[in-house]
């Protein structure tokens, strides 16, 4: 064998063999205590009524002050996926990955103060909604759920899963697969008892746990490493040890394979050599940003919870200042990881890594989990991976449940526009049975994807099908003069050129440093931020063109709904009445029908039914969830926008402190 005189047994053995961390009865305990704590909530929240109802979730959310929004923001925002993703691609090739969030503190303001006036005068309580108000017709919102849903699989569910599976791989040896479909199983658990009723408040003390969690490991990684300077002079040496004993015969490697670059602590990098541009970094994140932070559904959900405006902007900047923090609790460690352990996160050698981690193209994926297991102290470090994966179920569970509703709402009532209630909770439990198979066969790509750098794989999808949506949403808001039309070929303008893209990239392959991509380079070799800057203004060429050579929106129509007209006390005349009069007639019938067949039905059902199938239907929420699944209506008294003048001020000043901030730390790490 090739590595049978290796200097490092453990690159000849299974290296997973004697690094089995977790077994020790401090972090056991705490783990299963934990464990033991969540579904003990969850089982409370499953008595309580109404639970995890969507228009329940809205009327009580109108209330919410600036603190919870903005942490509820940042906790939407942050995930496990988030610590595999950043660590691993700071441990990879620098901090440069730490500007997709310090982007954030611009695209953050933009949202508070030019997105959600018009979300909030608009009356509206989805972006679909929004759209359908905004341009008439329905096409256009069943595009927006569809992309939607595929951008779900692609870059939420299978990514969450995957990073939670290295966790549980790092810690207990297992295989990715077993650490996925045992990861599926406790979070089938953690719904049913009733995880779904969790509160914007739970989250939001989950997250500051594992920042404080964060900030522990981020002080021993430090220490570990020697401090801040030590850091700087030893990255540029970590060197894997063992890409000396491959055989020159099967691989011909450059050392840029294997050692860290030279602008590893650069924010900005030369705009055609760089792994991650310039011009990308500043304006391809902030396209893909836009679409995220100013369009997606659970991002604006939160800033729609809020009580007034002024609390949605004061949300957004503590959401901003929080969005700092990742660079140093997040990327820093991991380039700490690759210092310490360069055989295991550096690794380049493609059977060593496929032994380490699962994946032949490298192996940064785990350089977070490996700093958990490794340095953290017994106790913190098994509260650490508690509440890491119990935060990456709530996440799963939060993502299942709107993938769900939005299948079953904006798609299968299409299909079936009589479909009972009941009907369509089956539905969407089945559709969430299909997209976890969906996304575990996609696990495969993720691994292998952008070298194994999981960050990137994800801003890669996102750049190939995001902007197109960004720019209608752009458009919409700030352009009277687009129309439906417009935005309709836009989108489908836009996601053509996207998937001409993205579909031969995933067809040839990213391919890695020792294996390179057979992608033609008219295709794949523009950098995908690069070229979502390219789809962005295509799509907005293409959008505005159609609009202005066809029939503009009467501004009847759009009182309201655009940035120009917020203010405007006019009455409106949706374009979708009459959409949403027939959708109102049906669910009226389909509720007449349930009612008159559960009337009928009562006495035999309540006979023929046992003690275990009514503890089953409660467990699941059957029988009178049906009736708390309707979908809200937009409310009648529209939000009032107008601001007490000395918190306007307060709060305005606020956001130019942070901008400063945030200039200051880009210009430092330039």
């Amino acid at each position: 064998s090739l590595y049978t005189d290796h200097p490092y047994p453990a690159c000849a053995s299974n290296p997973l063999s004697d690094k089995v961390s977790v077994n020790n009865p401090a972090d056991l305990s705490i783990i299963v205590g934990y464990f033991i704590m969540v579904i003990g909530v969850g089982i409370w929240s499953m008595f309580r009524t109404k639970r995890g109802t969507v228009g329940g979730y809205f009327l009580a959310g109108r209330s919410m002050t600036w603190w919870p929004v903005g942490a509820s923001l940042f906790a939407s925002n942050i995930g496990s996926g988030h610590f595999v993703g950043l660590a691993g691609t700071g441990a990879a090739s620098g901090i440069a990955v730490g500007g997709f969030e310090w982007n954030a503190l611009f695209i953050v303001l933009l949202l508070g103060w030019l997105f959600v006036p018009v979300y909030l005068t608009a009356g509206v309580i989805t972006m679909p909604q929004y759209l359908k108000k905004r341009f008439g017709g329905s096409r256009i919102s069943l595009y927006l759920s569809v992309i939607s849903l595929f951008l779900y699989i692609f870059t939420k569910i299978s990514v969450d899963m995957f990073s939670g599976a290295v966790f549980i791989q790092q810690a207990l040896g297992w295989n990715i697969y077993v650490a996925v479909i045992t990861l599926l199983l406790i979070t089938a658990l953690y719904t049913v008892t009733g995880g779904l009723a969790a509160l914007m408040y739970t989250d939001t003390f989950q997250t500051f746990v594992i920042i404080a969690g964060a900030f522990v490991l981020t002080g021993f990684s430090f220490a570990e490493v020697g401090g801040y300077s030590a850091l700087v002079v030893k990255y540029s040496s970590a060197i894997p040890s063992n890409f000396s004993s491959m055989d020159p015969r099967r691989y011909n490697i450059s050392p840029d394979c294997y050692t860290p670059r030279p602008d590893a602590f650069s924010l900005l990098r030369d705009p055609t050599t760089g792994d991650l541009p310039w011009p990308g970094v500043v304006f391809g994140i902030a396209i893909v940003g836009g679409w995220y932070w100013c369009t997606d559904q659970v991002i604006v959900q939160r800033c729609l919870a809020a009580r007034s405006l002024t609390h949605v902007k004061a949300g957004c900047i503590m959401c901003g200042y929080l969005k700092l923090l990742p660079m140093f609790l997040m990327v820093f460690p991991g380039m700490i990881s690759r210092v310490l352990y360069p055989d295991e996160v550096g690794c380049v050698v493609p059977e060593v890594c496929k032994r380490v981690c699962g994946t032949e193209v490298g192996c940064s994926n785990i350089a977070y989990p490996k700093l958990v297991v490794s340095v953290m102290p017994n106790g913190l470090r098994g509260l650490m991976l508690a509440v890491m994966l119990a935060a990456l179920m709530s996440s799963l569970a939060s993502i299942f449940n709107s993938s769900s509703t939005l299948f079953t709402m904006d798609i299968w009532t299409r299909i079936r526009p009589q479909a009972a209630e009941r009907e369509l909770i089956i539905v969407g439990r089945v559709w969430v049975l299909c997209i976890v198979a969906i996304s575990i066969c996609w696990i495969p790509v993720v691994q292998a994807a952008q070298s194994g750098q999981l960050f990137d794989y994800i801003q890669s999808v996102s750049s190939y099908l995001a902007p197109p949506i960004a720019s209608v949403f752009l458009l919409a808001v700030f352009v009277k003069r687009v129309n439906e039309m417009g935005a309709f070929w836009g989108l489908i303008g836009g996601l053509l050129m996207g998937l001409c893209r993205m579909l031969p990239e995933f067809w040839f392959g990213t391919g890695s440093c020792i294996f390179p991509s057979n992608c033609p380079f008219l295709v794949c070799g523009i950098h995908y931020l690069h070229f979502g800057i390219i789809l962005f203004f295509c799509t907005s060429v293409l959008v505005l063109l159609v609009s202005y050579c066809s029939m503009p929106i009467d501004d009847q129509h759009l009182y309201r709904l655009v940035f120009s007209l917020r203010h405007s006390k006019e009455e409106r005349k949706d374009l979708d009445w009459e959409q949403e009069e027939k959708g109102r007639r049906a669910r009226r019938e389909a509720a007449e029908r349930m009612r008159e067949n559960d009337n009928r039905d009562a006495v035999a059902e309540e006979e023929g039914k046992s003690g275990i199938c009514s503890l089953v239907g409660r467990l699941c929420g059957g029988g009178s969830q049906a009736q708390e699944q309707d979908t809200p209506e937009a409310p009648e008294k529209l939000p009032d926008i107008s601001e007490d003048p000395v918190w306007k001020y307060t709060v305005d000043s606020n956001a130019l402190i942070m901008m400063a901030v945030a200039v200051f730390m880009w210009g430092y790490y330039a």
